[in-house]
């Protein structure tokens, strides 16, 4: 079938959707497994310097293995159209992806459409995009996940990550130009359904105040997961509200959710010159969890159990996980978040790795 026609016969099908017809009840799954992921993004950079890693017993052991061991299931990646290095580039996560599945890890792509990170500040346009028209704009992106989807086959797909203000800016502003931005999206998810029937679809929120609007405003598209994002350090620090509006949004949508971002410190300490995102008491959930090994594994153990106990909750992805210092521990330029990583500072796995093992 001719290009053109099979993008015009698809979003024909959701236009002619209605509100009903797309917030379908969600199937039961009688294996529903819950999806333990950690987001390794960094681990292809940071394997060139040939860390040595330990497991849980001091025993030093492969850096995959040890997260298969255990309990992850799931590995989540982000992908940069063209990055200035090679790094989160296509053919790094294709062969990363690929590395990957001999694990048996599940591959989640979290795809930024830009050359670099993609948040709710930053949503820049490629380089190689910009300047076309909005409809040559349309076909980069269906073309571009077109590919992903052929060459990657990944099981979850996120079309933009932390999309709170839309993508593609400025073309796909949500707030100055919405109907370009659900033009946008439309051309992600056809090219995802046009490409597969098995891989689902996350819609990523960072947070959870503004969630409500956000999600009202993309219910008219065809997706299967509310993702969100929870660090308390940008986020609120009652775990209460945020059961509480995970609950809310997966009820009023209909839709499966996950935690597709969160992580937390266990030290306030540094293991090289690079200033740590998360460093002080102020930035924490205290007296309850505090920046302490101990601390650690209960936030994320609290997390997973409330996950667990929403009807529609289905995961979490711990952010960060390889990120140790992994350059010279005098290095200004290395981890932001090596106290916020699954290994300590001798690159031994930390007890909160247990949490990720499913009763």
């Amino acid at each position: 079938m001719n290009k053109t026609l099979q993008i015009l016969i698809a979003l024909m099908i959701f236009t002619s959707c209605n509100k009903e017809d797309i917030n379908t009840p969600i199937p039961e799954s009688e294996n529903l497994t819950f999806i333990s992921a950690v987001d390794i993004s960094s681990y292809p950079e940071i394997s060139n310097s040939n860390p040595t890693f330990y497991d849980l017993e001091g025993k030093q052991n492969d850096f995959l293995t040890i997260l298969k061991d255990n309990g992850i299931n799931t590995v989540r990646l982000r992908l940069w159209v063209n990055p200035s290095n090679e790094h989160s580039g296509f053919n790094e996560v294709k062969q990363f992806s690929n590395t990957l599945r001999t694990y048996g890890f599940k591959i989640w792509l979290t795809i930024h459409y830009s050359d670099t990170w993609a948040d709710p500040a930053h949503q820049e346009t490629p380089t190689q995009w910009q300047g076309i028209s909005f409809a040559q704009l349309k076909d980069s992106v269906y073309n571009y996940t077109e590919k992903i989807m052929n060459e990657l086959k990944p099981n979850y797909i996120q079309i933009g990550n932390e999309i709170n203000s839309g993508l593609l800016h400025p073309s796909g502003h949500i707030s100055n130009n919405y109907q370009k931005f659900k033009e946008l999206m439309n051309m992600g998810i056809t090219a995802v359904r046009a490409n597969s029937t098995e891989t689902e679809i996350i819609l990523h929120f960072a947070g959870i105040e503004g969630s409500d609007w956000f999600f009202n405003q993309v219910n008219t598209l065809d997706y299967d997961i509310i993702g969100l994002s929870y660090y308390p350090i940008w986020h609120g620090k009652s775990l209460n509200n945020l059961k509480t509006k995970m609950q809310n949004l997966s009820e009023t949508h209909n839709k499966k959710i996950i935690i597709a971002e969160t992580a937390y410190p266990f030290t306030l300490e540094w293991n090289d010159w690079t200033n740590n995102i998360v460093g002080l008491d102020e930035q924490l959930i205290l007296p309850e969890y505090p920046a302490t090994i101990e601390g650690q594994r209960k936030f994320i153990n609290q997390i997973k159990t409330l996950t667990k106990e929403l009807e529609n909750g289905i995961g979490l992805c711990y952010w960060g996980a390889e990120l140790i210092a992994w350059k010279e521990n005098q290095s200004t330029d290395a981890s932001p978040w090596e106290n916020q990583a699954l290994f300590n500072f001798d690159n031994k796995a930390l007890p909160v790795l247990r949490e990720f093992k499913s009763e």
